[in-house]
């Protein structure tokens, strides 16, 4: 079916107090099939994200890893869209548009707080004379390649409520993605969030919140999540996890196999598994 925009998945469950909307990231072929597919066993909708870090995996060419992502989308009986994630290169923005892409994730979270917010104001601006819905974040998830680990936990990390509100005000973000208590690249679901501040989170912020670092987080947290307010689900280390360790299954018990498609179509299959959880996790 065609592409949905990511804005349209995403007002569909606004203001639900059990479902959510998850978006899982693409790094390989592999990964958009397998996402399509736990879609459809889950019969949701789902966003396909793929981020900065994958596009700089694959030499810098988005046009590639986005036409073969779209590609699956549009030959998947779910609907899904296609979202560009964790973009801090502001020339990967402008590539959005010709590329396909319906919502980009901007990053400015590193600048101190006043760059942040005219970078992401500009960025905006340019996303909507385009008719791109823009996600932002403040406050530190942390845990991205190359970060050093981040205690969700210390002071100072999570995000501020009347923060956040000034911030969607100034900047006109359609979506806030927060800290409350996950951190990037957990493979163990071990993350408590601050279920108190995201309510207050909600109560402040007039656009749908985004929780990144899902993959750490246990589904009862996820739930729980959702019925505060979150809105849209970011899942990534998840899916590397099922999917390295179904490839490193298969060849631990056939180690002269060199034929590649037969340690990837477990690893797909693994992938397409923790998809299709993740979607009835989240309603």
């Amino acid at each position: 079916m065609p592409l949905v925009p990511t804005g349209e998945l995403v007002a569909a469950v606004t203001g639900s107090a059990s479902t959510a909307l998850a978006a899982f990231n693409v790094i390989s072929l592999e990964h958009a099939e397998a996402i399509a597919a736990g879609a459809e066993q889950a019969g949701s909708p789902a966003v396909l994200q793929i981020s900065e870090n994958a596009v700089r995996f694959h030499g810098g060419d988005l046009l590639a890893l986005a036409s073969a992502t779209a590609a699956v989308a549009r030959a998947s009986s779910a609907p899904l869209s296609l979202h560009l994630d964790h973009v801090v290169s502001v020339g990967l923005l402008h590539a959005a548009h010709e590329a396909g892409f319906s919502s980009v994730m901007f990053d400015a979270s590193k600048l101190d707080y006043d760059d942040n917010v005219r970078a992401t104001a500009a960025a905006v601006r340019w996303g909507h004379e385009r008719d791109i819905w823009i996600e932002a974040e403040l406050g530190e998830v942390g845990g991205k390649d190359g970060e050093s680990p981040l205690d969700a936990h210390a002071p100072g990390v999570r995000t501020d409520p009347q923060e956040a509100a000034t911030y969607v005000a100034d900047t006109g973000v359609d979506a806030l993605a927060v800290a409350v208590g996950s951190s990037h690249a957990m493979t163990e679901r071990t993350a408590t969030l601050d279920h108190a501040l995201i309510a207050a989170l909600r109560e402040a912020v007039p656009v749908p919140l985004v929780l990144h670092g899902s993959s750490g987080v246990p589904d009862d947290e996820i739930r729980r999540a959702v019925a505060a307010g979150m809105v849209k689900i970011n899942v990534g280390t998840a899916l590397n996890t099922a999917f390295t360790g179904a490839v490193r299954a298969y060849l631990d018990a056939h180690p002269s196999v060199v034929d590649p498609r037969k340690y990837l179509a477990p690893g797909r299959d693994a992938m397409a598994a923790t998809v299709a959880r993740f979607l009835a996790t989240v309603g």
